[in-house]
């Protein structure tokens, strides 16, 4: 059976949001018709476009730009803050209609979703026109436009929604790759960066097309693993999954903003020393042991990825956690900047057994757990840093 992925993203998001709360407080203007923005804290160092209108778009104003060069662009230009609490309403309401109609849904963001559609032709009828049903209803019911990309793999349902805006519906089946996608610019491709883009201009790859046919081995010399990843993509090749979340209770985790973007492995394994202690003081806090183990990583363009792991044994220990997480890093981990490390344990359970092989130390991983516990005993009694690793103890020095 052939897969049918939904990408549904909401247009505009914080700024559709603003205007619809600003006209349910009585507001006259419509701020989604003249040229405004949604800024950041300007005395914090975020005042910069989170969002703006298509007025402002076409004014040359961009996401991420600084206010203070937005206004030069426009006389009057209508600045709104951002509001979380409200954004987060807008969300919930907008997933709970997605819900009816598949429970597999992954919220990649807090104004985006991916709906796995496959087999629910038989209740639903042809994909194409459920999209415009599910994008007409939130309209109606919620005030709001969305963008709905449809298409056989996660990446191109992702392309699909970024084509023509706002309130459209568009579709990037693998027939239609060469089509539609293949003559877009590379910069247009999902997790092509500036900096990326950059690099495969200065080799003369201007186009999705040119990337496609370009030798993958030419582009792993360049972009190392990266390079394989760019050449799938603009191929259309994409199997990951739409992922459910984990239940609350079915899994611990902890992620870090990191203060500058880190650039080496050995950065990166520090800041999981960290996440490790962390989430195993909490594993342990709940008599809990883990028997799944997944790093999540987000680069300096704002690309996320994942991987995760079953393990043989379940942990509960820091030190296992950590090695299990230096192991993932080191399979996934592709070399960009690294702005975001997120670290978590899920499938949890109640009890310990221990595989062992003939190379094994038996007993190691309740050896470890006595250790780990009788430590947090004592940080718990004398102060969280009365015992911490040596690994950490140069970073703070």
């Amino acid at each position: 059976m052939q897969r049918i992925i939904f990408h549904v993203d909401v247009n505009n998001a914080f700024l559709s949001w603003s205007a619809l709360e600003m006209l349910k407080n009585g507001s006259k203007l419509d701020i989604r018709t003249i040229p405004a923005v949604v800024g950041g804290d300007e005395k914090k160092r975020r005042g910069v476009v989170l969002a703006k209108s298509f007025p402002a778009k076409k004014a040359g104003i961009v996401t991420g730009e600084p206010l203070y060069t937005a206004r030069k662009k426009v006389d009057k230009l209508f600045v709104v803050e951002t509001s979380r609490e409200k954004y987060k309403e807008y969300s919930d309401a907008f997933y709970e209609i997605l819900c009816k109609y598949t429970p597999v849904i992954e919220r990649y963001s807090i104004d985006e979703c991916f709906m796995d559609m496959t087999g629910t032709e038989m209740i639903f009828g042809d994909p194409v026109k459920l999209a415009y049903k599910i994008k007409d209803e939130i309209h109606d019911k919620l005030g709001f436009t969305v963008n709905v990309g449809v298409a056989n793999c996660k990446l191109c349902a992702k392309m699909a929604s970024d084509f023509e805006k706002p309130n459209k519906v568009h579709t990037l089946f693998e027939s239609e790759i060469k089509i539609k996608m293949w003559p877009l610019k590379v910069d247009d491709l999902f997790m092509v960066g500036r900096s990326s883009s950059k690099k495969l201009h200065e080799l003369g790859i201007d186009t999705i097309e040119d990337l496609a046919k370009t030798d993958v081995n030419v582009l792993t010399r360049h972009f190392k693993t990266m390079g394989k990843i760019m050449h799938e993509y603009a191929n259309g090749i994409d199997d990951s999954l739409v992922e459910r979340p984990i239940p609350k209770n079915q899994g611990i985790g902890h992620s870090t903003t990191l203060p500058e973007d880190y650039e080496d492995i050995v950065s990166l394994k520090k800041v999981l020393r960290k996440l490790s202690d962390m989430v195993g003081i909490r594993l342990r806090a709940e008599n809990k042991y883990a028997t799944v183990i997944s790093v999540h990583l987000k680069n300096s363009e704002f690309f996320s990825y994942g991987h995760q792991k079953k393990l043989v044994n379940p942990i509960s220990s820091s030190e296992d956690i950590y090695e299990n997480a230096c192991e993932l890093l080191k399979d996934m981990w592709k070399g960009d900047p690294i702005r975001l490390v997120g670290l978590r344990v899920s499938d949890l359970t109640d009890k310990t057994y221990e595989q062992i092989s003939l190379f094994e130390e038996v007993g190691k991983v309740k050896k470890r757990d006595k250790v780990q516990k009788a430590v947090d005993e004592i940080n718990k009694k004398y102060g969280d840093n009365t015992i911490r690793s040596a690994a950490l103890l140069d970073e703070d020095e």
